[in-house]
């Protein structure tokens, strides 16, 4: 008759037994370690491999291996993986160190089309070009593993991060002068002052490029259970584009506004003139803009020298539209009242921006400055 072998039973001490009793029920142990200790405290009952994967639905090998860790090595180690020796690194710190370097370049540098790098373009790149370059180790490089070795390096070149660029060597003077600008007026509205002050202060800029987009069939509006939201067809008409010069009285919050075609200094000298007959002639106006061309040209300074002592500019920083408080407002605009706007020519579109200042001039809201306020 054939030798059987019989497995041993499993003797717990009950410093053991308490460990696995509270491991079987806890809800913060790694789930390895509490099917482990399920394991274990089954065969402590049973005595059987079968019947304890049976009982807790586990595939038999995995509780034959458990147990044979804990009768060998003890409760402890029949918890934990053992450590491991670990796989050879197949991909050398060189292959690593010319990764990187490709990534922290354009692909178009490669003579490649794309203009940022994919996991997967990287991957394909290095494959077919890595025995030439001394790095046979990155021959079968995948995305997941070109990934990897990218983020432990902390390289993502596949994404963007925008910054500014400095380019005004007089920024840091101008950025306190726009300051002193703001804090001006939060004075005079803080002291209550603002109807008595003799200086109107405008922050002024243009939003160009308003579409007037005309649908081709009707929008559908909202039907309660067949459709919750407005349906709108895919197709559609372009008629152009206008602009809108604004300029927000920051004391008042009343929005001088003109749609236009163009952004022309004709056109720009008809909105200081507009500005200009809208105030006493006591009353000087400071303006806060950027240095657009129409700002300074000829015909503008023509016209200011016809109403001298009445206008003075205050200009932002090269590439600091930011720090005009009028952007706030196209901002709003944008999300707002020019959301999905569908109109059937630009008359209409210039009507309706028109009907939208004045709603706003019916109940104006003042705008205040705050960034950068504890800095003057």
């Amino acid at each position: 008759m054939p030798f059987k072998q019989t497995k041993a039973e499993l003797i717990l001490l009950d410093e053991s037994k308490r460990l696995l009793d509270e491991i079987a029920v806890s809800r913060t142990q790694p789930i390895q370690r509490v099917e482990r200790a399920r394991i274990l405290l089954s065969y402590y009952t049973t005595k059987s491999v079968s019947e304890t994967a049976e009982t807790l639905a586990l595939n038999r090998m995995i509780v034959n291996r458990c147990v044979n860790k804990a009768l060998g090595l003890g409760v402890e180690n029949a918890l934990n993986d053992l450590p491991r020796s670990g796989k050879t690194a197949v991909i050398t710190r060189d292959a690593v160190a010319w990764l990187d370097s490709i990534a922290c370049r354009k692909p178009k540098d490669f003579g490649l089309s794309y203009e940022l790098w994919t996991m997967d373009l990287l991957a394909k790149y290095a494959r077919k070009h890595c025995v030439e370059q001394g790095h046979p180790s990155l021959k079968r490089l995948a995305r997941g593993t070109v990934s990897k070795i990218l983020n432990k390096q902390e390289i993502r070149p596949h994404k963007i991060k925008y910054y500014l660029e400095r380019r005004d060597p007089a920024f840091d003077s101008k950025f306190i002068q726009i300051l002193f600008f703001y804090k001006s007026i939060n004075f005079l509205l803080d002291t209550g002052l603002a109807e008595l002050a003799d200086t109107v202060f405008i922050s002024y800029d243009e939003k160009p490029g308003i579409q007037a987009i005309e649908n081709t069939a009707p929008d559908l509006a909202p039907r309660p259970a067949e459709r919750p939201e407005v349906r709108r067809d895919y197709e559609y008409k372009r008629h152009g584009t206008v602009s809108l010069m604004a300029g927000i009285d920051l004391l008042t919050g009343h929005v001088h506004g003109r749609v236009v075609e163009r952004n022309l200094s004709t056109e720009f000298i008809a909105f200081l003139q507009t500005v200009e007959g809208y105030y006493g002639k006591e009353k000087t106006i400071r303006v806060i803009l950027d240095n657009h061309t129409i700002h300074t040209s000829a015909a503008t300074r023509a016209y200011l020298a016809t109403v001298p002592n009445r206008f003075e500019f205050v200009f932002t920083p090269t590439h600091g539209s930011w720090l005009n408080l009028v952007e706030t407002f196209f901002s709003k605009m944008a999300r707002s009242m020019l959301r999905a706007i569908r109109v059937k020519s630009k008359n209409e579109l210039k009507a309706r921006i028109e009907q939208y200042l004045s709603e706003l001039n019916s109940s104006p809201v003042v705008f205040r400055w705050k960034y950068g306020m504890d800095m003057v």
